[in-house]
């Protein structure tokens, strides 16, 4: 259906031309009648010829273009392959992170204000275009749900699903998770994906830092939990390690954000799922230009009759009297 289009174009075109071939082998015959004793029109006329063949053309690419193109519907907005953006949550399920000194009340417990976070996340991006993953880590890292669309998933995994339960004890390695969602995006396309780490950062090793692929475009390290008094737990005290995850997010070049009693900014957001600005060409389909061509040629067709007859050629027929001549005229006659 693609290639109809074109084939009724250039049958369209060939025709016209046979067309104006013939009408200007009859204008020429007609050219002292048409245009006085110099038998000539101005010489800009010589484009009307293939201004009506392209005219032609483009009249009936544009119609042509429209009838066969598939209907345009208005629906919910489905993210095209390469506009996809992927979120990867990295989420800390160690015991620390059921401790209750989270929120601005310092009785929730850090996990709730962390799917709390994630909530308003969800909230206030265009979910249609993101494709969501999530890593659990404590001593190690696990892939629960990798590149869905479903966000009623991913919220039941946030909300308090006991997935600490599928890690042996120890000290929580974060960099495990984040080296996992590494390893997810490492085939993804370049800068479409955005790391969301939630932790309480409450040991974080000096070392080990893990290379990112270069899908991934942000990194934003939000921390939950009192960052000054924090809750008695396997023989330390366990608070919202800020000064530790600002360095992470230092060494891994992204942001770090204080989400204990403040939800992620909005323009934060807006540079997290942002899609590559298109140029106005870039984002026409053929729908598109198939109207821009109906709209010119249209305008040639509507434009280039008047402009012929007011401007084509200084030849006027029929008797002219100057003005005095009238008047004489006149005199005799009373």
């Amino acid at each position: 259906m693609v290639i109809l289009p074109e084939l009724i174009t250039i049958a369209v075109v060939a025709l016209f031309t046979l067309a104006e071939f013939l009408h200007a082998r009859r204008v020429t015959r007609l050219a002292r009648l048409a245009f006085g004793f110099g038998g000539r029109a101005r010489a800009w006329t010589s484009a009307a010829f293939p201004l009506r063949v392209t005219a032609a053309g483009l009249v009936a690419w544009g119609l042509a273009s429209l009838y066969f193109e598939e209907p345009k519907v208005f629906k919910t907005r489905e993210a095209q392959p390469n506009q996809q953006r992927h979120v990867i949550i990295v989420w800390d399920v160690s015991p620390s992170m059921k401790l209750d000194d989270a929120g601005s009340d310092g009785k929730m417990k850090r996990s709730k204000r962390a799917a709390e976070l994630m909530r308003s996340f969800f909230q206030r991006v265009p979910m249609e275009m993101v494709r969501l993953s999530v890593v659990a880590t404590y001593t190690e890292a696990k892939p629960v749900v990798v590149d869905t669309r479903d966000v009623a998933v991913v919220q039941n995994i946030l909300d308090d699903l006991p997935l600490s339960h599928a890690f042996p004890s120890g000290k929580t390695n974060l960099f495990s998770g984040i080296e996992e969602a590494a390893r997810i995006a490492a085939p993804w396309e370049r800068e479409s994906t955005t790391l969301l780490v939630l932790s309480d950062g409450d040991t974080v090793p000096p070392s080990g830092m893990p290379r990112l692929p270069i899908s991934i475009k942000e990194v934003v390290l939000a921390g939950v939990g009192d960052p000054r008094t924090g809750k008695f737990i396997n023989g330390h005290q366990s608070r919202q390690e800020a000064a530790a995850l600002r360095q992470v997010a230092v060494r891994l070049r992204g942001v770090y954000h204080d989400g204990n009693t403040h939800q992620l900014p909005t323009d934060l957001l807006r540079s997290l799922v942002a899609l590559p600005e298109q140029s106005v060409f870039q984002r026409f389909t053929r729908r598109e230009y198939a109207l821009a061509a109906l709209g010119m040629g249209a305008i040639i067709f509507a434009i280039l009759p008047w402009s012929l007859l007011a401007f084509g050629s200084g030849w006027r027929p029929g008797v002219r009297f100057k003005q005095t001549e009238i008047v004489q005229t006149n005199i005799v006659a009373s």
